[in-house]
């Protein structure tokens, strides 16, 4: 256990995260000021003193209650951020001290430095937008966050990658996310809503009627502005019969129209779901990108994940989608997999560089609560830093080789060893609603059970956060009230007509 005590400040969440960075899957207890810290194995205090433009902060950390580190700091008003808000400068100027005191007692340095968040880009976004200067984007995100300098430099690549993207959106833009909940089984690093199609398939067609009436509803709140994207997400969408997924996707041409749509992604996902028919319907209508999404192309890593194919499999499907005409395919694969060496994701990437995708996206495996990984938490912690930077080295070293460049980023809760994910893509065939979706600057309206809207209000740069629930069977029964929820959001009082539900 490591125990933390503050004085003269309460950032106790900020600290949280980034201790948890350190001592990844321990748990981080808050003491008070009367509590006895001196037989615990780690305590750490972290001190702010001083007024107006005088600050210092201080971390001490103790070992078996003999003082180990001692890091104090006067200058953090003097700190750039990019901003001129002195209560950023100090909350910064805090992480900073404990970050450095936790790099110099543990020996490990996190190369996303202070950042715990979520979209590291978002910074430099902000920062274009005040038309900073690149050298001194690069010194913020180096001086004032601690992030190391290869991910600082990739970051601003990607920034400015997707500045032409961004730089379209109008304010009464909005994209549209679909969730389809059924898969042919959990994977062990799986937390998405997510329900096994074979025991779920009395529920489909229901879910199939349920949805299409949430969509339509949709079109109605959303009749005064402008469709740019949809995904077609799960689960795995493939998953369901043909005529079902046919029927969403009829659905969101006839309430948006086709025409208006710049980009319609389907998250296909796991071969064992798609076949000629399933790949002819999706073409027939007009599908612009399929991810074909392997996460290994190791047999034995497969099986382990309980994903019911084999690396052929994903080989076969892939060719069969080319021949279909499919122009810009997606793969993804994980960094991190249970017993998985560097050789294993070099072996991965040789094959994934043969079949030459458009899209790759590489994640570094997450530990996340709704997945089955978490209760192996004590094996991860062993996972190797070392190894996993590696491997997102080489990773790297083979998106050159395909020449598909970085163009979204994003980290998540607990990741080994405080990495990113990390999407590429050929020029020009960059995915438009994950940039938006990562760097939340348009609407996203979400449709299905644990689809999330996201209301963006460009006046006040804020987001407001409109969730549909989880579970399958809620979904089912509660539906109205999902879309009460966005009603209220987007028309206040005057309610879409013809809410009244299906039978």
């Amino acid at each position: 256990m490591v125990y933390i005590r503050l004085k003269g400040h309460d950032y106790r969440y900020e600290m949280y995260e980034l201790i948890r960075e350190f001592f990844f899957g321990e748990d981080i207890i808050f003491l008070d000021e009367d509590e006895e810290y001196k037989d615990k194995e780690i305590f750490i205090e972290n001190l702010l003193t001083g007024k107006s433009n005088d600050w210092t902060v201080e971390t001490k950390i103790y070992k078996d209650g003999i003082l180990t580190t001692n890091v104090k700091d006067k200058s953090i008003q003097n700190l750039n951020i990019g901003r001129k808000s002195l209560n950023k400068k100090i909350k910064n100027g805090i992480k900073i001290n404990l970050y450095e005191s936790l790099t110099d007692f543990t020996g490990i340095k996190i190369p996303w430095g202070i950042l715990t968040g979520v979209r590291p880009v978002k910074i430099v976004h902000d920062l274009m937008n005040k038309e900073a200067a690149q050298d001194e984007i690069f010194n913020v995100l180096v001086n004032g966050y601690k992030i190391d300098k290869e991910k600082a430099e990739l970051i601003i690549r990607v920034a400015e990658r997707q500045r032409k993207y961004i730089g379209n959106i109008k304010k009464d833009d909005f994209s549209l996310y679909i969730s389809i909940p059924f898969c042919p089984g959990r994977c062990y690093y799986c937390s998405f809503p997510s329900n096994a199609i074979e025991s779920n398939r009395c529920y489909v067609d229901e879910y199939t009627r349920k949805l299409i009436h949430e969509i339509e509803s949709i079109g109605e709140i959303m009749k005064n502005r402008s469709i740019s994207t949809v995904y077609i997400g799960g689960g795995t969408p493939t998953a369901i019969p043909i005529k079902n997924l046919d029927e969403v996707i009829q659905c969101i041409y006839k309430t948006f129209n086709k025409d208006n749509i710049d980009e319609i992604t389907v998250e296909a996902g796991r071969p064992d779901t798609m076949d000629r028919d399933m790949l002819s319907m999706l073409k027939k209508n007009r599908i612009d990108r399929i991810s074909i999404n392997p996460q290994t192309m190791n047999d034995r890593t497969l099986r382990a994940l309980g994903r019911n194919h084999s690396s052929e499999d994903i080989k076969k499907v892939y060719y069969l989608a080319r021949e279909i005409g499919f122009d810009v395919i997606n793969m993804d694969l994980i960094v991190g997999l249970p017993k998985e060496e560097i050789n294993d994701v070099i072996h991965t990437l040789d094959e994934i560089k043969k079949l030459n995708p458009e899209n790759l996206t590489v994640h570094t495996l997450a530990i996340k609560k709704g997945s089955k990984f978490i209760e192996h938490q004590d094996y991860f912690k062993k996972t190797n830093r070392e190894k996993i930077e590696k491997m997102i080295e080489i990773s790297q070293e083979y998106a050159k080789e395909m020449n598909i460049k970085p163009y979204y980023l994003y980290r998540q809760k607990q990741m080994l060893g405080n990495f990113e994910n990390t999407g590429y893509a050929k020029e020009g065939t960059e995915c438009i609603y994950n940039i938006a979706i990562m760097e939340e600057k348009e609407t996203i309206i979400g449709a299905g059970a644990g689809a999330v809207s996201k209301i963006y209000y460009p006046e006040d740069n804020k987001l407001e956060r409109v969730p549909n629930v989880k579970d399958l069977r809620e979904y089912l029964t509660r539906i109205d009230e999902m879309i009460e929820r966005k009603s209220k959001v987007f028309l206040g009082e005057n309610k879409i007509e013809n809410t009244k539900g299906i039978d």
